[in-house]
């Protein structure tokens, strides 16, 4: 016996250990620990239960293996960086995502989220910060992928600099407070969707080829400030859409090459609230601004409309008189300026033609633009066979478009001076 007691030892000692899994590691570091992983592909998931930071080093994965979420934090003051997450599960009804965050104050910055159903979710989640991270999700029909992000009844939270492409919608529901700046968002359903959510910023997005830019439906007090907003095109093509929408403050931004620049479907709908379109270049679209109905409170000044196929539309035949025109730019207003004070000296209107015959039924767009329907309006408009209707009607439009750089400059100093300043203040809690 005595003879095998040292090869005993020695058979122990050579015999392999379990590796320990990052899931046991993240689970024995102390509160405020940084675990700084080496370069390779960790499995997941993983569940975050405790103050971390988890640094990747640029060359660290964590993979679900198909399954679940990859990463999930259920604690405060969390950081993520430097990491890759991707193959996160496939099922819709348990929001399969890169990273769901059910806590506040975390960060997560510098991150890559692939092949992953959703990308973030965040659910009853504030005062988290988003930053430089790439979202795509899986290859799938573009219905059938996730959201990008995922903000429900999460508050305060700070989304800036981030790359989204090639995922379905972002969505804001049930949230506010919420700031989304300078990010890039391309080739999604909804470039962001606002459901039931107030008092959120929306500054210089860049927002290109999703079927809608930005939506805001039951969302008041929602600003959009200083975005690029491009190529909204298909059959329901939109820029900004808004849907029983008020008090939105819509100014600076570029609204360009979308199938309808701005549409409005009974907005505002608090009748103590306006809507303000303020600087904004709304250029080469087929519609410039297309209202649901006959309505009122929709404010328009100092915007540019550059050859848009049809400046103003109306369904039902309504008319846009009783909205607020005032000193905007129209490229096809054909007075003149006698008194150089840079007005002119006739109103700008639109009056409609053939034109109302699709605007009143749909079906009858499909040829808008065609030989039939433009000979016809082109026969209306030098021999009226019907009594033409004022459709809108501006009283002092501007014989210049404006110069909008300087106004977006000065935004985006003021916008990153309050940035500095809440920062400050959170700091100082």
């Amino acid at each position: 016996m005595r003879a095998l007691l040292p090869l005993a030892i020695l058979l122990a000692m050579a015999s392999p250990v379990a590796a320990e899994t990052l899931q046991e590691r993240v689970d024995a570091a102390p509160d405020g620990a940084e675990i700084v992983l080496a370069p390779g592909q960790y499995d997941g998931p993983l569940v975050i239960r405790h103050p971390v930071v988890i640094d990747g080093q640029g060359k660290a994965a964590i993979t679900g293996n198909g399954m679940g979420t990859v990463v999930t934090i259920e604690t405060d003051g969390v950081t993520l960086k430097n990491l890759t997450l991707r193959d996160s599960g496939r099922l819709h009804n348990k929001v399969d995502a890169g990273v769901r965050v059910h806590g506040d104050f975390n960060v997560l910055r510098d991150i890559r989220i692939e092949n992953s159903l959703f990308g973030i979710d965040l659910t009853e989640a504030n005062h988290n910060v988003m930053r430089r991270i790439y979202i795509s999700s899986k290859d799938m029909p573009l219905e059938l992928r996730g959201d990008s992000v995922r903000i429900w009844y999460s508050n305060d939270n700070l989304f800036e600099h981030n790359h989204i492409e090639h995922a379905r919608d972002f969505v804001v529901w049930y949230s506010q407070g919420n700031m989304i700046r300078d990010n890039r968002i391309q080739h999604g359903r909804y470039g962001i969707h606002f459901m039931y959510a107030h008092h959120n910023d929306v500054e210089r997005n860049e927002i290109s080829d999703c079927v809608v830019g930005v939506f805001l439906m039951y969302a008041n007090d929602i600003t959009l400030r200083g975005n690029q907003i491009l190529r909204a095109w298909g059959a329901a093509g939109m820029g900004v859409g808004f849907k029983e929408t008020s008090g939105a403050v819509v100014e600076d931004n570029v609204i360009l090459g979308n199938a309808v620049g701005i549409y409005l479907d009974p907005s505002p709908w608090d009748p103590d609230k306006t809507n303000e379109f303020h600087r904004n270049q709304v250029a080469y679209n087929g519609i410039g601004v297309q209202f649901h109905t006959d309505w009122t409170g929709n404010n328009f000044s100092d915007n540019n409309f550059l050859s848009n196929f049809t400046q103003v539309a109306v369904r039902g035949r309504g008319t846009a008189l009783r909205e607020g025109w005032n000193g905007n730019y129209w490229d096809d207003y054909a007075g003149f300026d006698a008194d150089g004070d840079g007005v002119g000296d006739a109103p700008y209107e639109i009056w409609t033609y053939a034109d109302r015959l699709w605007m009143d039924v749909p079906s009858a767009a499909f040829f808008r633009g065609g030989l039939a329907l433009g000979t016809l309006d082109f026969v209306e408009r030098l021999a009226p066979f019907t009594e033409p209707r004022l459709l809108m009607r501006e009283p002092r439009p501007l014989i210049a478009p404006l110069d909008h750089e300087a106004a977006r400059a000065e935004t985006a100093v003021k916008s990153d001076a309050g940035a500095k300043k809440s920062a400050l203040e959170m700091l100082n809690q």
